[in-house]
């Protein structure tokens, strides 16, 4: 399994940026990435910043951390490819119905996805998949 540093992950995406804005060729995930990362037009300048490595992003300041909320679009791409955790799929498809635009359908499950990773750390248990799909289902109400 592969399992990057957080510098590592950090590189991937500006890399995938890199690329994209130089108009080389990227592999199939770095264009996924840098589709993502063209979504997010506030994250640019960031990327291509000279400190975008050792930038730190403080939650209790109000801080998103740019990189693991691509990193949380990237995981929730794969996801929905191989319906896993299952049933995701078509809970999104509702998700889509109701907000008739993906990037909102997917900043959602972004949501859902980051409740269930702080409650699985937190209480330091495993991920809940039935909590994730019971959060989009909620949701997709």
């Amino acid at each position: 399994m592969y399992n990057p540093s957080r510098d590592q992950a950090r590189q991937f995406l500006i890399d995938a940026w890199h690329k994209r804005r130089a108009a080389t060729p990227a592999t199939p995930l770095e264009t996924l990435a840098a589709d993502l990362i063209d979504s997010h037009p506030e994250y640019h300048a960031l990327l291509e910043a000279g400190d975008a490595l050792t930038n730190e992003w403080m939650p209790e300041n109000g801080e998103t951390n740019p990189f693991l909320h691509l990193s949380l679009h990237l995981a929730i791409e794969e996801q929905l490819a191989i319906n896993q955790p299952t049933g995701i799929t078509p809970l999104f498809s509702q998700l889509l119905a109701r907000h008739n635009d993906r990037h909102t359908a997917l900043h959602v499950v972004l949501d859902c996805l980051g409740e269930t990773m702080w409650r699985a750390q937190h209480d330091a248990q495993p991920l809940d998949s039935n909590a994730y799909l019971d959060c989009l289902r909620r949701a997709a109400g």
